[in-house]
C-alpha cells in the first residue's frame, strides 16, 4: 500500500500542497483532480522522489519515498512515471524503447514481452519505426508501454493520454487501465478529464486551495458533489434554489412549473442540445432532445435521477 501523510510542499515559503493524506492499495487506480496549478503534478512528482518533502513521509509498503537529498538517483525500482515530458530515445525503434530496460540474456521472453506491449498499446504496425519519427500521441503511447515493461508496482501518471487524439484514446484507455488491473498494478493519474476517471478510477481525490477537498469514490462524487468545482469536472451544471447543485442533464422540461425560464441558445451536441435559459435573471442550461428558438418560454422540473 501507498501511505501518504499529513505532507508539506512548497516552493520557496509559499505552500504549493499542505496536509495531504491518503492510501492506496496495491492495483487500485486513484484518480487526481484540480484546476489548472492545483499542485496535480507537482503531487506526482513527490510520489516519485523527485522533491524533497516539507514536512511528512510518503511509504509504498515498507519503503519510504525520499527525495534528492537523499538519493543519487531519483525514483525507485517499483515506481514507474510517465511525465507530460517523454523521456524517449528518438533514434531507436518504437519496439527498442519498450524493450531498453529488459533483459538481452533472454532475447525470445523480451521480444514476447515488447509485442504484448506493443498490442496494449496499439503500436504493433509501427514496431520497427524510429521514435523521432512519430506524431506526439505516438510518442505517449511508446512512453506508456516503456513503464509498464518490468511490471512496475505502481505507476504514476500526469495527463497520460493528453497528446493523444480520440480516434484513439477511447479504446487506449480501456486497454490499457484493464492491463493495470489485470497486472495487479497500482496507477495514481493526474488528469482534468472526467473519461479518465468515471469508467476506471476506483477512488478519486479533489485538490483546491492546496489541500484535499474530497477524497472518494467517483460514483459518490458525481452523485453528491459539494461544490461547483466537483460538479464542473463532470458536468455543466447549475446552483438552483433550493435544489442545490444541478447538472444540465437533470433538468427537464414540462408543460408548468415554477421555474419559468426564456430560451436565450441552442447548442448542438450531437445526442442532445445544450439549451442556455434565463431563469430568474440567472444564466442556467440544462439539456434538450430538439433544438428551441431564442426567446421561447419554457418551464423546468429539476429530477434528480442519479
Amino acid at each position: 500500500m501507498l501511505q501518504v501523510k499529513n505532507i508539506w510542499f512548497g516552493y520557496g515559503n509559499k505552500p504549493t500542497l499542505k496536509n495531504i493524506s491518503f492510501n492506496v492499495a496495491a492495483g487500485e487506480h486513484l484518480s487526481i483532480i484540480g484546476e489548472s496549478g492545483s499542485g496535480k503534478s507537482t503531487l506526482i512528482k513527490l510520489l516519485y522522489g523527485e522533491y524533497d518533502l516539507n514536512q511528512g513521509s510518503i511509504f509504498w509498503k515498507n519503503t519510504q519515498i525520499l527525495g534528492p537529498a537523499y538519493n543519487l538517483v531519483i525514483g525507485y525500482d517499483f515506481i514507474k512515471y510517465v511525465a507530460q515530458e517523454f523521456d524517449l530515445m528518438p533514434f531507436t525503434t518504437v519496439a527498442e524503447n519498450i524493450g531498453d530496460f529488459l533483459s538481452n540474456f533472454y532475447p525470445e521472453e523480451k521480444q514476447k514481452r515488447v509485442n504484448e506491449l506493443l498490442k496494449v498499446v496499439e503500436l504493433t504496425h509501427l514496431a520497427n519505426t524510429k521514435v523521432k519519427l512519430l506524431s506526439g500521441g505516438q510518442k505517449q503511447r511508446v512512453a506508456l508501454a516503456r513503464a509498464i515493461a518490468k511490471q512496475p508496482e505502481i505507476i504514476l501518471l500526469d495527463e497520460p493520454f493528453s497528446h493523444i487524439d480520440n480516434f484513439k484514446k477511447q479504446t487506449l484507455r480501456r486497454s490499457f487501465f484493464k492491463y493495470l488491473k489485470e497486472q495487479n498494478i497500482a496507477c495514481i493519474v493526474a488528469t482534468h478529464d472526467k473519461n479518465d476517471v468515471l469508467p476506471f478510477a476506483d477512488n478519486m481525490i479533489v485538490l483546491s486551495n492546496n489541500e484535499v477537498v474530497a477524497n472518494n469514490t467517483p460514483q459518490n462524487l458525481y452523485n453528491n458533489p459539494k461544490t461547483p468545482l466537483i460538479a464542473s469536472f463532470f458536468d455543466e451544471f447549475n446552483h438552483i434554489e433550493p435544489f442545490g447543485l444541478v447538472y444540465a442533464h437533470q433538468i427537464k422540461i414540462v408543460e408548468h412549473s415554477n421555474l419559468k425560464a426564456t430560451v436565450k441558445h441552442s447548442y448542438y451536441n450531437g445526442n442532445h442540445y445544450l439549451i442556455e435559459a434565463i431563469l430568474n435573471d440567472k444564466l442556467v442550461l440544462f439539456k434538450h432532445e430538439n433544438s428551441i428558438e431564442n426567446d421561447t418560454t419554457v418551464y423546468l422540473k429539476v429530477v434528480k435521477l442519479n
